[in-house]
C-alpha cells in the first residue's frame, strides 16, 4: 500500500490536536506537529532566536 500524508488544518480550537492524538493512538501513525517544532526552534536560548 502506498504511503498517505494528511495534513489537518483549521483555526485555533477547532480539534486538529484532538484528531492527530485519536489517529496516533487508534491506528499508531507517526504525528509531525509543525506547530510544537516551531515553538522549540524560538525558545530562550536557542541558536535561531538569537539569530
Amino acid at each position: 500500500m502506498p504511503m498517505r500524508i494528511i495534513g489537518l488544518t483549521g483555526g485555533v480550537s477547532m480539534g486538529k490536536t484532538t484528531v492527530s492524538r485519536y489517529l496516533h493512538d487508534r491506528y499508531g501513525l507517526p504525528i509531525l506537529d509543525a506547530d510544537l517544532y516551531a515553538r522549540q526552534v524560538v525558545e530562550p536560548g536557542t541558536e535561531l532566536l538569537a539569530k
